[in-house]
């Protein structure tokens, strides 16, 4: 598997994960996200729909993933509590995904916005 297929993989997981928590409403697209949504639903790729809201890299020297998350929660779940959720569910999944690594996953959760 190529770099860029684990990449994407891995990406599409975290969102996965995190899009199955209580309290998130739904990651939020980047500015590339909002312009792809107005492509129609055949032309746009798996890969891009499901990576609203996550980022993730790996530095060359540093060991394990980086992965930045931005999410908008519902109203009625106290936002620090979803965030520490994602943050949980995230290393969690990253750790299965690669159980060798000492340290899998480097994550920071921004809750943007309640609903």
């Amino acid at each position: 598997m190529t770099r860029t297929a684990v990449h994407a993989t891995l990406t599409e997981e975290i969102a996965r994960a995190v899009e199955d928590l209580p309290g998130v409403a739904f990651l939020k697209p980047g500015l590339t996200g909002l312009l792809r949504s107005a492509l129609p639903r055949s032309d746009r790729s798996t890969a891009a729909i499901s990576s609203a809201g996550v980022r993730v890299s790996r530095s060359s020297g540093a060991e394990g993933w980086c992965v930045e998350i931005s999410l908008v929660a519902l109203r009625h779940m106290r936002g620090v509590d979803v965030a520490r959720a994602a943050r949980r569910a995230v290393e969690e999944r990253v750790a299965a995904l690669f159980p060798a690594e000492t340290m899998p996953a480097q994550v920071s959760v921004t809750v943007t916005g309640l609903v």
